[in-house]
């Protein structure tokens, strides 16, 4: 692996900044990092390498850049990421509840990625099958940025529930949770109850969720009932993106060529205009020309 230069290491320090400007301490920013130590946030943003090793400048890396700074590709408002965004922004501004409904690949992630680079005192778990309760409150913890360390499951939940309700006008954006068993779901009603009117907070999944709400609700299963009235029992479809937002991303990365820009677009439409498929087409036609 190639030896990081000074750009590169001052390209990290400028992103640990930027991400520790949406905390309300460096400690809480600090607390928020796996593996990372006060002294090494320190050191970085002081302009001090000496001491700090190319390995620990890429898990600084990994955990403070966005997703669409780690593709290297500039980011297009599509209409998917336009609605997308415009939720959560109704979301922050209004301490609302909103689930929001489209196809894998549309741009949700990204979406959730962009608008909390832009914005403050937005919070971003990604959300999966193997969740356990403790899991969930533990990393949602982290991405806030309470120290969880000496406490149980409830007592960290509480010390959330009083970190969020400090701030001005918080988001909680739960990404993939569709994945979250019954058992996790459920901390959701009490996250909701605690924090009404006073956090706004976006689910993000595939249309999936719909048919397990449906499900749930047809057999009375314990939650949903309470679930359903909270998001307005209803969720937000998003619009599916088209070839002119797929022609769109691959002018704005440097793909104008009408043969190259004809394979790209007809491949996308083969899978529904999925961006990530677009987006590993535009990374290997970069790849070509470059070589």
């Amino acid at each position: 692996m190639a030896t990081l230069s000074i750009n590169e290491k001052n390209e990290i320090r400028d992103m640990l900044k930027t991400y520790c400007d949406r905390y309300p301490s460096r400690n809480k920013a600090t607390a928020s990092l796996h593996g990372v130590s006060a002294g090494t946030v320190s050191s970085i943003l002081n302009n001090k390498y000496d001491n700090i090793s190319d390995d620990m400048f890429r898990n600084v890396y990994s955990q403070v850049s966005t997703p669409h700074q780690a593709t290297g590709l500039q980011i297009v408002e599509t209409t998917a990421l336009h609605e997308i965004i415009s939720a959560m922004q109704d979301a922050q501004d209004w301490q609302d509840v909103t689930w929001v409904v489209g196809a894998s690949g549309c741009g949700k992630t990204t979406a959730a990625s962009v608008y909390q680079s832009n914005h403050p005192e937005v919070f971003t778990l990604p959300c999966s099958e193997d969740m356990k309760k403790g899991d969930f409150v533990r990393e949602l913890a982290a991405v806030i940025g309470v120290n969880a360390s000496g406490h149980n499951v409830r007592e960290t939940l509480k010390a959330i529930i009083a970190r969020v309700n400090q701030m001005d006008s918080p988001l909680l954006i739960f990404d993939e949770g569709d994945k979250l068993n019954d058992l996790v779901f459920h901390y959701f009603i009490t996250i909701y109850n605690q924090l009404k009117d006073k956090a706004g907070i976006i689910f993000l999944s595939t249309s999936y969720i719909e048919k397990r709400m449906e499900s749930g609700l047809k057999h009375n299963k314990k939650g949903y009932q309470e679930i359903n009235s909270r998001i307005g029992r209803k969720f937000y479809e998003v619009s599916p993106n088209t070839a002119n937002d797929v022609y769109a991303v691959c002018v704005a990365n440097g793909i104008k060529e009408d043969k190259a820009l004809e394979n790209i677009i007809q491949d996308a439409a083969s899978y529904e205009n999925d961006m990530r498929r677009v987006t590993k087409k535009i990374k290997i036609e970069k790849k070509r020309r470059a070589a």
